[in-house]
């Protein structure tokens, strides 16, 4: 499942994403409106772990495949946008398409 580089940037991506989300989205209205800061710990630190795995996987496959500078700070960027890393994945895809 994972024999790439751009593979486990995916997934780690899709992870980081989604535990930015929960953060955003959950844990912190947990926090603030409901005065429960635990959740935030946790999944605080879930996401910057992720996020530390996702940019080193942004390195690495900027080193493997020679990304331009453009495309890594688009990845990023995409880091610390909600959704981003889900429309930065969606554009990997398109721009790794095979050529019919």
């Amino acid at each position: 499942m994972l024999k790439t580089s751009l593979d486990r940037l995916r997934v780690v991506g899709t992870m980081e994403g989604a535990s930015f989300l929960l953060l955003l989205g959950v844990a912190m209205p947990l926090k603030y409106l409901a005065g429960m800061p635990q959740m935030v710990r946790v999944v605080g630190m879930m996401h910057g772990i992720l996020f530390m795995l996702y940019v080193a996987a942004v390195v690495q496959v900027s080193v493997e495949l020679r990304w331009p500078l453009r495309r890594i700070v688009a990845a990023l960027a995409a880091s610390v946008l909600p959704f981003g890393p889900f429309v930065f994945d969606a554009h990997l895809r398109r721009v790794s398409a095979p050529q019919a």
